[in-house]
């Protein structure tokens, strides 16, 4: 019956290769995930070209370091270096130690015969050591170093050898066990130096054990099962994610939107102890001033205003207060205040993500544009409602009001304000209370580096077909622009780009949506949002949505692009104005009809920048949709034939290909269609599109 053995390395020989192994399975990830490149678009995308320095700025570089503090690899840097100098470590070790390898017991060694000997062989070559290697037959010689024990071991093993390439049972012994006298113990090595469980260690050992498996283990599992737990998958803190549900409402306008982002728990977590209530009540007094332009100068409504005073004191009516300071540029005239009032900011966009997934699940238009409206807010610093032109460089809410003109009842966008003629819209922005000559080319500059995309075509396909049927799944195409205001010598648009061709017959990938056209091709950024005020980097993304508007229901989701497909600038740096294609696929209203939805295009980082029209989207009968295809296959003979000939004799020498083809775009354009070219490559959908640029 056997037994088990344990031993430890002795020599210390194979310990480097048990911590060379667990050491290698944490650092090579952990230096992998270290030296990957982040894909993070705020990483890559260049920034648009601006000297502007606000007021504050070194409070929001401060808060921008913050966070690249937190953001930095500190951790796993030290964990990956330190795993490094462990893995040297070992190799050299290994180099170094000496390596004992176990002599593997060998009859035929130590016979010293071959192993193609026979068993007669074997006997003989026996029979010659018993005269030289017994006992009786040789001598004690201690100057060699041989002993009576020696000599005997020695025949010992000469007789165990025999036996077992001779003896039918020792041999089966050898053959299964490797060993003459059957099995053995079995042996388990354990790769620890000897000296560590020896010589009173033995208690220490075991504290390092109870210490990681009792305390280190369970503790960083916690750590890490608590954080993912307390976490939601817009990475805002679980509790924050159940107030802004509690709060939500439809009907809430972009102040209601301010007021339920306070109720995240994130900012009880930066307003900790006397930071809940210092300076509480000196921001209410500078929130709730009279502006020279609004009523309320950070632009509060009178909902807003009772929203903050029905708060109770603590952290978040004081966040509440910093929220909008921030997006009425309030000075505070107090540094801790100040540089609170920025790290508020971005905390809320991320909030605010959070409430835009809450708003799209109840599908209330009306809501989801606020949403969208306040991130355009925060990464803007401005007020709701405030003038668009405040994005740019030194043009406050007085100046904007002075560019657009006292008796103006709607705000300009920065695309008017451009458009207007170089030497009208300098006359009106630099005077005396406005801009200087040199402020005034600073917020052109920057206004000509804008990104506006601006939609040239939409219509509705269903790839491989020429109408929209029923239930089918169709693709809502868009063909935009990227064209700073201000542009000139914009091109005009090639028609060939708006025309978008269907991929080949057997191409079942392509036409059901799932091959990527863009496959192996870097996508093109654009640059980082001009955002002075915002203490992020802050990378634009676009939303497109269709809404029912007489329900005031969303129809489709959005879809959300930040990347485009072809260059915006060319070597030089000036824009390409390339047509950039985006799409979008839903199911069609099982019912043949017009549907007409409003399209929204939204930039979440640019206010007046979005683009609101009504498309329509005509779905056929599936049976018309047969009728009329099949026309379209009926083939006329050839010219060439006999029967083309004598048809062409019969109608007076006229092509007889002429007129079907005139039947059939007579057909097109009684249908409403807009499909030009080979209906066979392409497949365009008519839309009816009333645009109003917002």
């Amino acid at each position: 019956m056997s037994s088990t053995d344990y031993n430890y390395d002795e020599q210390g020989q194979f310990f480097p290769y048990f911590i060379l192994t667990i050491t290698s399975l944490v650092t090579i990830p952990v230096t992998i995930s270290l030296l990957r490149p982040s894909k993070e678009l705020e990483n890559t995308a260049t920034r648009i070209d601006s000297d502007y320095k606000p007021e504050h700025v070194d409070l929001i570089d401060g808060q921008r370091k913050k966070q690249r503090r937190r953001e930095r690899r500190l951790k796993r840097f030290l964990v990956s270096v330190g795993g490094w100098v462990v893995i040297a470590w070992m190799v050299y070790l290994m180099m170094v130690t000496a390596r004992t390898v176990p002599k593997i017991w060998d009859p035929y060694g130590v016979l010293g015969v071959s192993r193609s000997a026979t068993e007669k062989q074997i006997k003989s070559h026996y029979r010659k050591l018993a005269l030289t290697d017994h006992p009786d037959k040789r001598q004690e010689d201690l100057s060699r170093n041989i002993t009576i024990e020696s000599i005997n071991d020695h025949w010992v093993e000469i007789t165990k050898a025999f036996k077992a390439l001779t003896d039918e049972e020792i041999r089966n012994n050898f053959l299964q066990y490797g060993h003459p006298d059957g099995k053995q113990s079995f042996s388990i090595g354990i790769a620890l130096p000897k000296w560590i469980v020896s010589e009173g260690h033995g208690k220490y050992v075991l504290l390092m054990y109870a210490l990681m498996l009792g305390v280190l283990l369970p503790y960083f599992v916690g750590k890490w099962w608590y954080g993912t737990q307390r976490v939601t998958r817009d990475k805002i803190l679980v509790a924050s994610a159940g107030n802004l549900f509690r709060e939500y409402d439809n009907d809430l306008g972009d102040g209601g939107v301010v007021g339920v982002l306070s109720s995240g728990e994130e900012f009880h977590e930066i307003l900790k102890g006397n930071k809940a209530d210092y300076g509480t009540s000196k921001i209410e007094q500078r929130v709730l001033v009279e502006g020279e332009t609004t009523p309320i100068k950070a632009g509060l409504s009178e909902k807003d205003i009772k929203k903050l005073k029905e708060l109770d004191e603590g952290p978040r009516r004081k966040a509440l207060g910093l929220l909008w300071a921030y997006l009425g540029r309030i000075e505070l005239d107090d540094v801790v205040l100040n540089d609170e009032k920025y790290e508020v900011a971005p905390i809320a966009l991320q909030l605010n993500e959070a409430f835009t997934s809450i708003a799209l699940a109840y599908g209330n238009t009306k809501a989801v544009l606020s949403a969208y409206h306040t991130s355009q807010n925060l990464i803007q610093a401005l007020a709701p409602n405030a003038s668009p032109l405040e994005q740019l460089p030194y043009i406050t809410a007085v100046i904007a009001r002075g560019i657009e003109g006292e008796g103006s009842r709607t705000h300009m966008s920065i695309q008017d304000f451009m458009r207007i003629p170089a030497d009208q819209r300098k006359q009106r922005a630099v005077a005396p209370g406005l801009l200087t000559e040199t402020e005034y080319k600073s917020a052109v500059a920057i206004a000509k580096q804008l990104p506006f995309l601006q939609v040239e075509k939409t219509f509705f396909k269903v790839v491989g077909e020429r109408f929209v049927t029923p239930s089918s799944l169709v693709q809502f195409v868009i063909k935009a622009r990227i064209i700073p205001p201000g542009s000139v010598n914009v091109p005009d648009v090639n028609e060939s780009d708006l025309e978008d061709i269907d991929a080949a017959e057997g191409d079942v990938d392509a036409i059901t949506g799932r091959k990527d056209d863009k496959a192996g091709q870097k996508p093109i950024q654009p640059p980082l949002a001009h955002a002075p005020y915002f203490a992020r980097d802050r990378s634009p993304r676009w939303h497109v949505y269709l809404a029912d508007s007489k329900q005031g229901k969303i129809a489709v989701p959005p879809f959300t692009f930040s990347t485009f497909d072809k260059p915006l600038l060319d070597e030089s740096g000036k824009p390409t104005f390339n047509v950039q294609t985006f799409k979008m696929q839903f199911g069609a209203p099982p019912q043949a009809g017009r549907y007409t939805f409003v399209m929204h295009l939204i930039c979440d980082s640019y206010v007046g920048m979005d683009t609101k029209m009504e498309v329509t989207l005509v779905v056929e009968e599936a049976s018309k949709a047969e009728v009329m295809e099949e026309e379209d296959e009926i083939s006329e003979p050839d010219e060439d034939t006999i029967a083309g000939q004598m048809r062409s004799l019969k109608s007076g020498g006229t092509s007889a290909a002429a007129k079907p083809k005139k039947r059939r775009q007579d057909e097109e354009s009684s249908d409403g269609s807009d499909t030009e070219g080979d209906v066979d490559s392409e497949s365009e959908t008519d839309t009816d599109t009333d645009t109003d640029e917002e």
